[in-house]
């Protein structure tokens, strides 16, 4: 009944609704005062026009537009109203009609239906009670336009459902496109930014460092007190401080999941807002300090890991388990999923990218790891990592 709830085809209804009720009391009351009923057009008159009060005071009520028990009440007292004008004339079983809708519009289905009933069989009782000349079409007549107000009603509603429902879905959708692109507009980005980290590392630092190695070495074959040694010095302090620059670029092109605490924090901050689905992070071991490649590899495995399962496992919870052990470093990733053919999608075939799993192979392989994935169609899915760890266990 709240008018700002309303769509425009409601509206519509609704107006329609109000014009056929008050033409139907309007019809009463000229029949009651032209003498064409044998009752008092006095008593008619004040019961029709009692009807239409209450009626029209229904929709400015705030708890009869809110709530199902302020509707229900109303309902009752507009009800209690109508008996008695149809105890008064014959002529109000016509009033029976918008009633229809408003019992089975406002009352839950369970209620409006035996409600509607019930109002079609008192505008029958009325009408034979008036003495009028009985027929098929005295019992017809009412019991038809309650069916026809029940089908309206209910068919409305179904429909209204189901576009409410496509409406809901086309907001998700686009809301999904959105962060979609944003997510792969964020992962080109760190993508780019581990590129030019390991590219850096592994050309200008080590070039660098080797550069330092080799002046340190002609340093000491130089005679003692020559004029040379003061410049191979100043060109090893450069090549030094250089070589420190060069590590701070790559310490500044790490994810940015791992400046602010360890990789085990990282992993428990992705759990904690991993969407769409329920995950848990847990750890078992004494932790180490990795290298860099390690924790960044294990991280980007777990988001992409983590991001399948969302995405394409439509799981409701998952795991993701950190083990650190003598000679290797674990990370399993676990979920509830719908499953799926892993050797299709480890080497590609899939028809959908592979779901990213030859792009984590690859990292795993690239650091001398083990990399595994047991899964089967409604079984779930299992991915296991295993990297050696450096000599010392640590960076």
């Amino acid at each position: 009944m709240d008018p700002r709830s309303l769509t425009p085809a409601l509206r519509v209804l609704r107006l329609c609704l109000h014009l056929l009720t008050a033409g139907l009391l309007a019809l009463v009351v000229v029949r009651a005062l032209t003498g064409r009923t044998a009752e008092p057009a006095a008593a008619v008159v004040t019961a029709a026009a009692a009807m239409g009060a209450v009626y029209a005071a229904g929709p400015l009520i705030p708890a009869v537009r809110s709530t199902r028990a302020g509707a229900a009440c109303w309902l009752a007292v507009l009800g209690a109203v109508w008996a008695v004008l149809l105890a008064l004339s014959p002529d109000g079983l016509w009033l029976a009609f918008p009633l229809y809708f408003l019992l089975v519009h406002l009352l839950p289905a369970r209620w409006g239906v035996p409600a509607v009933a019930v109002a079609a069989g008192a505008a029958i009782a009325s009408y034979v009670g008036h003495g009028a000349p009985l027929n098929a079409g005295a019992f017809i007549g009412p019991l038809i336009g309650a069916a026809v107000a029940v089908a309206t009603v209910l068919g409305y509603q179904a429909l209204y459902r189901e576009s409410e429902s496509r409406r809901r879905l086309i907001e998700e959708l686009i809301a999904t496109r959105a962060e979609l692109a944003d997510a792969e507009r964020t992962a080109g980005t760190l993508a780019e930014r581990e590129r030019l980290a390991r590219e850096i590392h592994d050309t200008l630092a080590q070039g660098l460092s080797s550069i330092q190695l080799l002046l340190r070495a002609a340093g000491r074959d130089l005679p003692a007190g020559s004029p040379a040694a003061g410049h191979i010095e100043r060109a090893r302090a450069t090549a030094q401080d250089n070589l420190a620059e060069a590590r701070r670029f790559v310490r500044a092109l790490s994810p940015p999941d791992l400046d602010h605490g360890s990789l085990a924090g990282a992993l428990e901050r992705l759990c904690a807002t991993a969407p769409s689905v329920s995950a848990r992070f847990t750890t078992s071991g004494t932790p180490l300090a990795l290298p860099t490649p390690y924790e960044v590899a294990l991280l980007r495995i777990a988001q992409s890991a983590l991001g399948n399962t969302a995405r394409h496992a439509h799981a409701r919870r998952a795991e993701i388990t950190l083990s650190f052990m003598e000679t290797s470093v674990a990370l399993d990733v676990v979920d509830d999923g719908v499953g799926f053919d892993p050797e299709r999608a480890v080497t590609g075939d899939g028809g959908d990218g592979g779901f990213g799993l030859p792009a984590m192979r690859a990292r795993v392989r690239a650091l001398g790891g083990t990399f595994t994935v047991e899964s089967a169609p409604g079984q779930g899915t299992a991915v296991a990592v295993t990297l050696p760890l450096p000599a010392g266990g640590a960076a």
